[in-house]
C-alpha cells in the first residue's frame, strides 16, 4: 500500500480514470490531441514496467455530438442510443493512440450488476489479469447502452474506484479539469490553497468539495472524494490531478508534488468485504440491541440471534442485509438464514436454533467474515457507502 509520495515511483499497477470534460468537445466530438497526449504518458509508464488500466467516460457525450443533441436534455433511451454511437468512436480513438506505441487495447463494459454477482466479479478480475499478462491495455466504461438507474455506478469516478479494487491496483488516478482538492472553490476564492496530501479523508474534506460537474460530465469534486474513500478503504491510494496539464501524470508517478494524493488507511478491506460494503444492495434490515452492537463492533464477533430485536424485509440465505443498532447503522453482512427463519429464532440462544427450525447450519445469523462495519462503527468518520446519482 502507498503511504507517501515517494512510494509512487514503485507503483506496480495503476487505474487512470479520464472524464468527459477532458475528452469531449461540443463542436468536434472527441479531443484527439488530449487522448494522444495522455496515451503517450501512459505508454511511457507501461514501458517502465507499470501496468495501466484506463477507465473512460465519453461515450454518451460523443454520441450527443454526433446526433446534434448537445443542447437539450436527453431521455434515458436517448442516452443509451448516444452511448451506442459514441462508444465505438471512443474505443477507436484509444486503439489508434495506443497503436502508435505498439500496444493493443481491450474493451470491458461493466454495470454494477456485473460486480454484484460474485462469479461475474471474479470473472472481471480474472479477465483483467489475463489482459495484463498479455501486455494488453484494458479500457473500461460503464455499459451505458443497457444501464438503468438501479444498476448504474452513479458516475465513472465510482466505477474507477471499484475497478481499482477488482484488479488489485496500487493507485487510482482521477484526471479532471482542476489540479486537485482545494481548501475552497478557487474560482470564487483566490486565496484557496491546494491540499497536497490527505492522510485520512473525513468530513472536512467533503465540505471543501462542492458538487458541481462540468457541462459534459457529472463527476464533480464530491464524487471524486466518494471514489477516493472507496478506493483508499480498499488499500488503493488515490490522486486527483489535472488532465489539462501536460506531464502531470508522469510527474505524479515520479513522486513529485502534483495534485492531491489520498493515502491508504491501515484497515484495508479484503476483496470480499469491499464487495459486500460497496456493491451489494441490502435486501432487508436486522435490528439489534446494545449488547449485540458492542460485541459486533468492539469485539469483532459474529452476530448471534440472541441480540436481535427485529427483522425487516423478505430475503433468502446469503443475501445482504443492513445491521441497525440502537444508535443507527452498524454495517452490512451476508445472512445465514432467511428472514422468516430469523424472525423465529431472534432473541433466542444459538443452542435453541435446531429445536425451533428443525435444523442448524450455523450458530450465527451473520458470520464475522461476512460482516462489514460502517465507517463510524469501525471507528472512522466516513459513511459505509454513498450512492451518487448521475450519468457518466
Amino acid at each position: 500500500m502507498i503511504h507517501s509520495r515517494s512510494e509512487l515511483a514503485r507503483t506496480r499497477r495503476v487505474v487512470v480514470k479520464i472524464g468527459s470534460s477532458l475528452l469531449a468537445d461540443a463542436t468536434c466530438g472527441i479531443r484527439h490531441d488530449v487522448v494522444d497526449r495522455l496515451v503517450d504518458e501512459m505508454a511511457a509508464m507501461i514501458a517502465d514496467g507499470t501496468e495501466v488500466l484506463v477507465v473512460t467516460s465519453g461515450s454518451v457525450a460523443l454520441g450527443r455530438v454526433c446526433l446534434d443533441w448537445v443542447d437539450r436534455e436527453l431521455t434515458v433511451h436517448e442516452k443509451q442510443a448516444a452511448a451506442a454511437i459514441g462508444q465505438p468512436r471512443l474505443m477507436d480513438a484509444y486503439g489508434k493512440a495506443f497503436a502508435r506505441h505498439h500496444r493493443t487495447v481491450a474493451q470491458m463494459l461493466l454495470t454494477k450488476d456485473d460486480l454484484r454477482h460474485r462469479r461475474r466479479y471474479l470473472n472481471a478480475s480474472n479477465t483483467s489479469e489475463t489482459l495484463f499478462a498479455a501486455g494488453v491495455v484494458p479500457v473500461v466504461n460503464e455499459n451505458d447502452t443497457v444501464v438503468v438507474t438501479e444498476i448504474k455506478f452513479g458516475d465513472n469516478d465510482s466505477l474507477g474506484a471499484l475497478v481499482s479494487l477488482v484488479v488489485d491496483a496500487d493507485l487510482l488516478v482521477l484526471l479532471t479539469d482542476v489540479d486537485g482538492l482545494y481548501s475552497a472553490n478557487p474560482a470564487t476564492h483566490p486565496e484557496a490553497e491546494r491540499i497536497a496530501i490527505v492522510p485520512h479523508l473525513d468530513e472536512r474534506h467533503v465540505a471543501m468539495a462542492g458538487d458541481a460537474g462540468s457541462s459534459f460530465g457529472t463527476g464533480g469534486m464530491a464524487s471524486k472524494l466518494t471514489a477516493a474513500r472507496i478506493a483508499t478503504r480498499g488499500g488503493v491510494a488515490t490522486a486527483i490531478i489535472s488532465g489539462k496539464k501536460p506531464g502531470a501524470l508522469t510527474r505524479l508517478l515520479a513522486g513529485e508534488d502534483e495534485g492531491t494524493l489520498f493515502l491508504c488507511g491501515t484497515d484495508r478491506q479484503t476483496r470480499r468485504k469491499h464487495w459486500i460494503s460497496e456493491l451489494l444492495r441490502p435486501a432487508g434490515e436486522i435490528h439489534i440491541d446494545q449488547g449485540a452492537a458492542k460485541a459486533v463492533c468492539a469485539s469483532g464477533s459474529s452476530l448471534l440471534p440472541v441480540g436481535v430485536t427485529a427483522v425487516h424485509g423478505v430475503f433468502d440465505k446469503g443475501e445482504c442485509v443492513e445491521i441497525i443498532g440502537p444508535d443507527g447503522l452498524i454495517g452490512r453482512g451476508l445472512c445465514n438464514y432467511t428472514a422468516e427463519e430469523m424472525r423465529k429464532i431472534m432473541g433466542r440462544a444459538s443452542h435453541e436454533i435446531e429445536a425451533i427450525l428443525g435444523y442448524r447450519d450455523f450458530t450465527s445469523l451473520i458470520h464475522r467474515d461476512n460482516l462489514v462495519l460502517s465507517g463510524i462503527a469501525a471507528g472512522n468518520t466516513e459513511p459505509l457507502a454513498t450512492t451518487v446519482n448521475g450519468g457518466e
